[in-house]
């Protein structure tokens, strides 16, 4: 077989790709981190600077806000500047943002730093993710952007983990130190993504096809080409309002929607985690361990989705997903008196099923546009689904103090059915089509 017809989705996986997705799925791990260290310290936090309800909610609730305007904002720059020049203004916010908490002295100081990380999260899905799948082989493309779910847990667990060690060696008064924290993954995430080239897809539709091939020669080899990449050059130009029209509006309704049927009940846990576990008769030292047990389930969910995703098909594992964790959350609502025992084995199951929608949040809305406005489908999709999951972090403690743990579960559960009646209708397969053919509307 000639060279000249190989498409370089049908390449083998080489070090340019690996290394990549530590680039990109670095970003993951510190949007984990991020978001959920204000779990580990907001008691204390709470305490030390006299938080009310109203604050204590704003502040968890604050990251999500701020990923919505950066979804927007990210997507929208990273299909304008291009998928290098933003790589790296998640970094520099996680960076100053994080080290900025240790001196905070008041909520109002807290709230607005931790805008700025959610805004540094919200850049990072769509240019991070995007930058990966236009690089990737079609083989592997789906089980390594579900990976970036993988690291985004990883890194959730991690912050858990080192928030607790932190806690218990330095006292209360460490909650500044454990929000700082942040910034040595963000500075070492900024070193990793140095020297990182631009999209040629990205290129292409520019009309900088000389620089797009050689980026391709320089990644696959001398032999390889424009040719060699399934693209269409650069001609009617599809815009942002393709996103408000035609098929692109649905496939966009799919994306937005499923995307907060996944998130909502799963922020609203982490955030709140040990309010939760302790709603549920878990407290003290069991209540911080349950957190970080639920945290490595999901993770072992992801895993295991990441495995599959490619054997039995995107539509199938979105549609099990929304089946089972709903399932798992019904059982918590209508047990959740039961024994601790009990209690737990249904957030394993949920830990462990809700791991197949999260892998596609990254999948789906990469596959189903094309490359001029991918990145901004990926932020219009984090940005939406996050309305619901800051709605849902700020309100699970009202709802647990003022209807119950059962009812609360109950609503969560009622979440994932509409996931799931929505993705048996809506979800598509794309695991055997290359990237312009999944994101073509023919």
């Amino acid at each position: 077989m000639k060279s000249a017809v190989v498409s370089i989705e049908d390449v083998p996986l080489n070090g340019f790709h690996r290394l990549l997705t530590v680039r990109s799925g670095g970003g993951s791990f510190v949007d984990g981190y991020v978001l959920s260290i204000i779990g580990v310290a907001l008691i204390h936090m709470s305490k030390s600077l006299a938080l009310d309800d109203f604050w204590e909610g704003m502040i968890a609730a604050s990251a999500l806000i701020g990923i919505f305007f950066g979804g927007f904002l990210g997507g929208w720059l990273t299909d304008v500047m291009g998928r290098k020049r933003l790589l790296f203004a998640g970094p520099t916010l996680f960076i100053v943002a994080s080290l900025a908490q240790y001196w905070a002295e008041s909520a109002v100081v807290i709230f607005f730093l931790r805008l700025l990380l959610g805004i540094a999260v919200g850049i990072e899905y769509p240019v991070a993710t995007s930058l990966l799948v236009e690089f990737l082989p079609k083989k592997y493309r789906g089980p390594r952007l579900a990976m970036l779910t993988i690291l985004w847990f990883a890194g959730a667990a991690t912050a858990y983990i080192v928030g607790e060690v932190m806690f218990n060696a330095l006292g209360p008064d460490a909650w500044r130190l454990v929000l700082a924290s942040a910034a040595v993954i963000g500075a070492l995430l900024f070193t990793v993504r140095l020297g990182t080239p631009e999209s040629p897809r990205w290129l292409i539709k520019q009309g900088r096809t000389a620089e797009a091939e050689a980026i391709i020669k320089q990644v696959y080899g001398e032999h390889f080409s424009l040719a060699n990449l399934p693209e269409e050059p650069a001609g009617e130009k599809i815009t942002i309002l393709n996103l408000v029209h035609s098929g692109y509006g649905k496939r966009m309704l799919f994306v937005v929607v499923f995307w907060t049927c996944s998130v909502v009940p799963l922020f609203a846990v982490y955030a709140f985690a040990p309010k939760v576990l302790a709603a549920l008769k878990i407290s003290g030292d069991s209540a911080s361990l349950g957190s970080v047990a639920i945290t490595l389930f999901f993770v072992i969910g992801c895993i295991i989705s990441t495995r599959i995703i490619n054997s039995i098909g995107r539509r199938n594992l979105l549609i099990y997903s929304f089946l089972c964790s709903g399932l798992a959350l019904l059982g918590l609502a209508i047990g959740h008196a039961g024994p601790s025992l009990l209690v737990l084995f249904f957030f394993v199951v949920y830990a462990l099923f809700i791991g197949g929608a999260q892998v596609l949040t990254l999948v789906y809305p990469n596959e189903l546009f094309p490359t001029e406005i991918r990145a901004f489908a990926v932020g219009v999709g984090t940005s939406l689904s996050r309305i619901g999951a800051a709605a849902g972090t700020y309100l699970v403690p009202i709802s647990l103090s003022k209807l119950g743990i059962a009812e609360t579960l109950y609503v969560a559960a009622a979440i994932s059915l509409v996931g799931l009646v929505l993705s048996w209708v809506l979800a598509p397969e794309t695991r055997s089509l290359n990237l312009q053919q999944a994101a073509s509307l023919n």
